[in-house]
């Protein structure tokens, strides 16, 4: 308990208020911001310090040589160039050193925020975005939109700030020439502009492109055994190579747009260079709008140049955040509020609880009733059967346990409704095992403890499987295999059950879990649940009804209407329910109902 509470303590100190909105990740970062801040202002307005003394150390080489000044004033020029130079770059050495500090931090507050959405949604949920896309925006979304949130940062310091020094120092220098020679870099502004919406498109299409290769992949993965048995190998691979040209295709276009136009901002920018020649040497001669000297010339050619240089950037820039926004939009929908653990439920955790449904009814849509007023209650320790004909609802019943179906009625757990449960509640409180084992490609121990450290030796027992795992080489260390097809249906179900019993909770619901193994198997393993669960309660759908005269209540399932009682009732007042264990009992067709 207390190592669960100082994880989610550690876990809250991530938490995000308005996760759905980019400027709270900034203010989250506030210190280091401020120190890229300040850093960012030295480094930048430093900058100008190179093109000044550049001019300098020409005019003093130029002095020199006439005579005029000694190598002496050239070395001390030099000396303090190199202190001011070294100052510069130790705080352009920190900012960088903050902003990537920024960049981690922001990049893990949103995998956290964007984490902890995913572990608490519905299966529903997740089912709206196949496994392919969830990844590409786990992964590559979250990467991309940190970076542009990075490329901003520095840039608002090392091309903004940087842009605005270098275009003041132009300015003092000769203001007329200044606003000539920019109007080209003003141009490459606008182009970077107009060409955003077609980075922007092409970018879209490359992650679209991204999202059905990874689905491929993991298709072609998981269903590996699957297209080698019935011949398809050649067919999927051929599939596969598809999407695999199509992602390069668009790989290359969405990387043409975005970087093969640096260079064409920065020709347009330099263009700037001819007039800067042609006027600025009226300047050195006397005859433009100012008076310079060489020193003078020289700064203002290579300030201009460095301003070129950083315009270039500042439009390549524009391109990064259009990538970023391209990502914000695909992962903003799962940037939701964060999900905590209800410490006060833990408490109650330990108290005995019962469970009511009261004139349960549900359907999927209108005039199509599944479940009609379902009525019973259950005390701790008791079973109850759920049966009924094909296609009746029985997993339809089982799933509203989930609380991803809205339902009319009652579900009481305790003295409380189902709908107010949280979704950590609900799952503390409830156990589902469904039709799909949903095993991990990983260890038989693993699948089933899922991180726990108690033995699995028992829970084995109790599903009678740990015969079969003594004989294995590895033993309860075997590998599964992808979804665990290493293991035969049998198996696998009674690994998915075994998992279930080892985090079981107060109510248990259990879809078809002997559908695979034999009568005496399905004796041995009932009679472990029931040894196992006398302080939870069972509900068990089965087709199979050999076991049910020994439940306390059997819920029979007909044509939309629910009847509860006890076997001897349904015996008694269910032709349907009769026939069909009577047949069971003969060794009849065990999947009529």
């Amino acid at each position: 308990m207390t190592m669960h509470r100082q994880k989610a303590d550690s876990m809250e100190t991530m938490e995000i208020k308005r996760p759905d909105q980019l400027l709270s990740y900034f203010r989250r970062e506030l210190v280091p911001l401020f120190i890229v801040f300040l850093t960012g202002m030295i480094y930048n307005i430093g900058l100008t310090a190179t093109p000044f003394f550049e001019g300098q150390l020409v005019q003093r080489l130029y002095d020199i040589i006439k005579g005029e000044k000694t190598i002496g004033t050239m070395f001390f020029l030099a000396t303090l160039y190199i202190v001011i130079i070294l100052f510069v770059q130790g705080a352009r050495a920190l900012k960088r050193y903050y902003v990537r500090k920024f960049a981690n931090n922001t990049s893990r507050n949103m995998r956290h925020m964007l984490y902890n959405q995913l572990v608490h949604s519905s299966k529903k949920e997740l089912n709206e975005d196949t496994v392919g896309t969830l990844m590409t925006k786990a992964v590559a979304d979250v990467d991309a939109c940190v970076e542009g949130m990075r490329k901003f940062t520095t840039e608002v310091f090392d091309t903004g700030v940087a842009l605005v020094s270098y275009l003041v120092m132009l300015f003092l220098y000769d203001w007329r020439l200044a606003l000539l020679s920019s109007m080209f870099t003003l141009v490459a502004y606008v182009i970077a502009e107009k060409m955003k919406t077609v980075v922007y498109r092409y970018h879209t299409a490359y992650k679209k492109s991204a999202e059905n290769l990874e689905d491929a992949t993991m298709d072609r993965v998981e269903n590996a055994i699957t297209y080698r048995v019935f011949g398809q190998e050649n067919a999927r691979d051929l599939e596969y190579e598809k999407s695999l040209t199509d992602y390069e295709k668009k790989a290359v276009m969405a990387n043409i747009w975005e970087n093969t136009l640096r260079p064409i901002y920065y020709i347009l920018s330099m263009t700037g260079v001819v007039s800067i020649i042609y006027f600025g040497a009226g300047n050195v001669m006397g005859t433009g709008w100012t008076t310079w000297d060489i020193a003078a010339f020289t700064t203002f050619l290579s300030c201009f140049t460095k301003m070129a240089q950083k315009s270039s950037r500042a439009a390549k820039l524009f391109n990064a955040v259009q990538k970023a926004q391209v990502s914000w939009k695909r992962i903003k929908p799962l940037m939701k509020a964060y999900v905590k653990v209800d410490e006060q439920t833990e408490k109650v955790f330990g108290q005995r609880i019962t469970l009511t449904m009261d004139h349960i009814t549900f359907s999927y849509e209108p005039g199509k009733t599944i479940i009609r007023d379902l009525s019973f209650h259950a005390e701790p320790g008791e079973v109850i059967g759920i049966t009924g004909e094909v296609a009746c609802g029985k997993s339809t019943l089982g799933k509203l346990f989930l609380g991803e179906e809205a339902y009319q009625g009652n579900i009481l757990i305790g003295d409380r409704e189902l709908r107010t449960f949280s979704d950590y509640e609900r799952n503390q409180y409830i156990s589902y095992m469904g039709h799909q084992p949903e095993l991990m490609s990983d260890t038989l121990q693993e699948n089933i403890a899922m991180g726990g450290k108690e033995s699995v030796t028992s829970y084995l027992q109790a599903v009678c499987l740990e015969q079969e795992v003594d004989e294995m080489p590895e033993g309860s260390l075997t590998h599964m295999g992808s979804s665990g097809t290493r293991f035969s249906g049998g198996q696998q179900a009674r690994v998915a059950l075994a998992r279930t019993l080892y985090h079981k909770r107060r109510v248990l619901v259990l879809d078809d879990p002997f559908s695979a193994v034999d009568q005496k198997t399905e004796q041995r393993i009932m009679a472990h649940l029931r040894q196992m669960n006398q302080d939870s309660i069972l509900l068990l759908i089965s087709h199979r009804v050999t076991l049910f005269p020994t439940f306390e209540q059997i819920i029979w399932m007909e044509k939309g209407r629910c009847y509860v009682g006890t076997h001897q009732d349904l015996i008694r007042d269910h032709e349907n329910y009769a026939k069909i264990f009577h047949a069971q009992q003969a060794g009849g067709d065990l999947d009529e109902a």
